[in-house]
Order: structure tokens, then sequence, then C-alpha cells
């Protein structure tokens, strides 16, 4: 009777938890004569095989037909037939072995293996996931996009220079040239830092000009002709006209190392227009705009020079004739009047400085030469010492070598018997002449003794040897 009990309250309870699940009340209580009919004790009673099968396939669609609010924890079943066509013991059954199962409780799994069948304990992985590459995030910190196959592209980035960087670019460049004249490597060498000059170009010219203006007039015509070469290679010409705008704005500073610096920039200007690197234009532009009063003279010297008679031609020569290229008569001349000059002032910084403008290194000889005939010819004792003084200047400072004094004596002693006919006294003063510049140090002991002097004439009485001693 207990157990009797006990199974009414299990079946109760199935209703219940049927009820909820939407299978309706399917379940009633048993008496002792019902339970002895289905022969089993409690609430268990036999089935067989088919009946089994056809109650888990029905489970089975129903389970997957809806998901059920509340899963019953536990569930009696006996014999009589309820909503899926039989008992449902085995349902309850197999919902109390599948508890504690691991699986999926859908009713159908994935059928695949656990984690590709590289999981569990003691695995590895996979076979061959090694030589897998492995997935990198890019907004990981440590990654790298080198290992990636995506084209890369690159732009190169060139500094650009500044001030300070132009002027010791250009500066040494711009003074080599000067000592050889080669405008092909300067434009070359520029052309190679374009990407980094870029809009600095214009220094160039001001720097170039700046230079020039305290050199020689040989390296002026040096510059103009480099300017006009690096026209529409290097330069434009809005950069040439920035460039003088730059130095007319600077000419109050530039005056004071410079005196002619006024004059000098308006002859540069005036030799760009000749050249055709800028326009005649430029000029106008500045005569409605005061700069300063330096600016203002050098404009009117270029316009001066522009618009005299034949003036573009002449502005070939704006820099004058170098030495080298100027005629030996025209130099011979130029020395003579510079002795000249020296001897009635004593002057010897201009007469330095006027050697030094003629730019005849290879020529001094020739200095050495008239200046050592000038003294034969005065017989004038304050002569010899201001030409003693000067060739003693001009040999210490480096200006007259050694070589050229040498060859400039050489030539006077070559020519003594000639000057000796307009001069008796010719081999006594230059006797004394050569020994004061020995003393001085620029005539040497070898050169002293090439030195030639006229010995005393013999009469034939003295034992010549004469037709009329052969005679007696």
């Amino acid at each position: 009777m207990a157990r009797l009990v006990e199974g009414n309250a299990i079946l109760k309870e199935l209703n219940d938890d049927l009820e909820l699940a939407g299978g309706g009340a399917v379940l009633a209580n048993l008496n002792e004569e019902e339970e002895e009919e289905c022969g089993i004790e409690g609430v268990f009673c036999p089935l067989s095989k088919e009946d089994l099968k056809v109650i888990r396939d029905n489970a089975a669609l129903h389970a997957k037909s809806g998901r059920r609010s509340k899963r019953p924890s536990r569930g009696v079943s006996i014999c009589e037939e309820g909503k899926f066509g039989s008992s449902l013991l085995p349902l309850v059954m197999s919902t109390r072995f599948n508890k504690n199962q691991r699986r999926s409780r859908g009713g159908m799994g994935r059928g695949l293996p656990k984690k590709g069948g590289g999981g569990g304990k003691g695995t590895w992985g996979k076979l061959g996931c090694e030589l897998e590459l492995p997935w990198v995030d890019r907004n990981d910190p440590n990654y790298e996009s080198d290992p990636e196959d995506t084209p890369t592209k690159f732009h190169a980035l060139v500094p650009e220079m500044g001030e300070e960087d132009m002027q010791k670019l250009v500066e040494p460049l711009i003074l080599e040239y000067f000592e050889n004249s080669d405008a092909g490597e300067v434009i070359y060498t520029l052309q190679e830092m374009l990407l980094n000059i870029r809009d600095h170009r214009s220094m160039i010219v001001s720097i170039t000009v700046e230079l020039a203006m305290e050199h020689k007039s040989s390296h002026r015509e040096l510059a103009s002709v480099l300017l006009s070469d690096l026209y529409q290679k290097v330069i434009s010409q809005r950069d040439i006209g920035t460039g003088y705008d730059y130095l007319l704005k600077q000419l109050p500073d530039l005056v004071f190392d410079n005196p002619d610096a006024t004059d000098v920039l308006g002859n540069f200007i005036a030799r760009s227009i000749a050249d055709d690197c800028i326009p005649p234009k430029f000029l106008k532009s500045y005569k409605t705009c005061t700069i300063n009063d330096y600016a203002v003279k050098a404009i009117e010297r270029a316009d001066a020079l522009l618009n005299m008679k034949h003036g573009l031609v002449r502005l070939d020569n704006i820099w004058g004739t170098g030495g080298g290229v100027r005629p030996v008569k025209y130099l011979v001349k130029q020395i003579i009047m510079l002795l000249k000059e020296y001897i009635s002032s004593e002057d010897i910084h201009e007469a330095t400085q006027c050697l030094q403008d003629l730019e005849v290194p290879h020529f001094h000889h020739e200095l050495v030469y008239e200046a050592t005939v000038m003294v034969i010819e005065s017989m004038n004792v304050h002569t010899e010492e201001a030409i003693c003084k000067l060739l003693q200047s001009l040999f210490r400072s480096f200006i007259v070598t050694i070589d050229q004094i040498r060859n400039g004596f050489e030539r006077v002693f070559d020519i003594m018997p000639d000057i000796a006919i307009d001069v008796p006294t010719a081999y006594t003063v230059l006797e004394r002449f050569c020994d004061r510049c020995r003393k001085a140090g620029f005539v040497t002991d070898e050169l002293n003794r090439k030195m030639p002097s006229r010995g005393r004439k013999r009469f034939v009485s003295e034992g010549d040897g004469g037709r009329f001693k052969e005679y007696w």
C-alpha cells in the first residue's frame, strides 16, 4: 500500500511536468488491481523493443519542434499511451540517463570532433598545424608588416637646406671656381643639389656677387660668366631678380666692407641685362620705388651703362681685359707708368696694388728689368734707394718671386753693352745697385757674381801681341 501511495505521488508530479511541457496530463493514479494487471511493482512496466523505438523517435521530434520552458527533473511513466502514441517511460529514463552527459542535448550533435581533433589533455594540436602561418592582428603592438605580400610604396624625403647650409655649400664652390675657372663643375654640383636647394636658389646669385665684390676684376668677370652659364640650368630669371633685389637692400651694409659696392653691383646688373639673364624692365621697376640711397645710385649706374652708345657691346668688357689677354706693349707701358708714379710719391702700398691689378704674375720680371734700367739711367742715389725698397717689399710679400727677380737682372746683364753706350757710368751704377740689393736680401751671391764688369782698355804697347810687336 505504501508503494502505491508513493507511485501515485510520482505520477502526480509527472503530470504537472507534462502539463507545463504542453503534452497534457496523460498519467493517472493506479490502484493495487491495476498495478497487478501491469505485472510490476510501483510505477514501472515492461515494454517491447518496437514500443521503445517509437517512443524515442516521437520524443526527439517533440524536443526539436520547440524549446521546452522547463525540463522535467525527474519523471515516471506507465504503460498507458498518451499524446505521443505510447508510454513516456523511455523518455523519462532517457532524460535521467542523459542528465550528466557532456554531449549536446539538442538531440543531434554537430558531428565534428572537438577542436578539430587537436584539443584535449596531453595533445599538441592537429598534425601539420605548426606549418600554418598564425593569424596576426594589425592592432597588435608586435605586429610587423614585413612578411606580408602586399606591395609597398616608398617615397623619398629630401631635406631642404637652410640659409646657413646654402652658405656652406656655395661659398667654397665659388672660391674654387675663381681659382680653376671651371664653370662645368659648378653647374654639375649645383644640379645634384637642386632637390635640397628648392626655394633658396636666389642665394646662389647673392653669394656669387658678394664674393666677387671682395676680389679683383678678373674674378668679377668670371662671376658674370658663371651667372650667364647657370641661367636656365640651375637658376631662373626670377631667381636672378630676387638675388639682385636682396643685394640692393643690403647695400648699406656692403658699403662698409667694399666702398665701391654700389658701382660693382650696378655693373653686375647691367651685365646680366646684356647677357639676357634679366629683362630691361627690371630697372624700370626700381625707378618708382626707392629702397635706399645706395640702391638708387646702383640703378642709375646700370641704366647709364645700358643707355650709352653701343652699350650692350661694351658691357662685354665691363670688367676690363684679363692680364693674360692684354698685349705686351700695353703691359710694359703700365709698368713704366707705375714706376714713375712710385718714384714721385714713394707709396709702396699703391704701387703694390697697381701691380696686382695687372694680374700678370708671370710678367713680373719686366718690372725688375724696367726698374733696374731706370736706376742706371737716372744715376741718382735717391732713385736707387726707392727702387730697392720697392723690390724688397714685393719680395717679402711674395708678390714677386726670386725667379722673377733673377730673370729681370739677367736681362739687364745681357744688354749692358748697349746701355753703356748711352750711359758711360752704367757698370759703376749697376755694381753699386746690385750690392745694395744683395744687402737687402733679395739678390743672391750667385746672381751677384754674374754681374758683368767693364775692364780698362789696353794699348798696343802694353803687350797685346799685335802686328807691330811681330814686326819688331
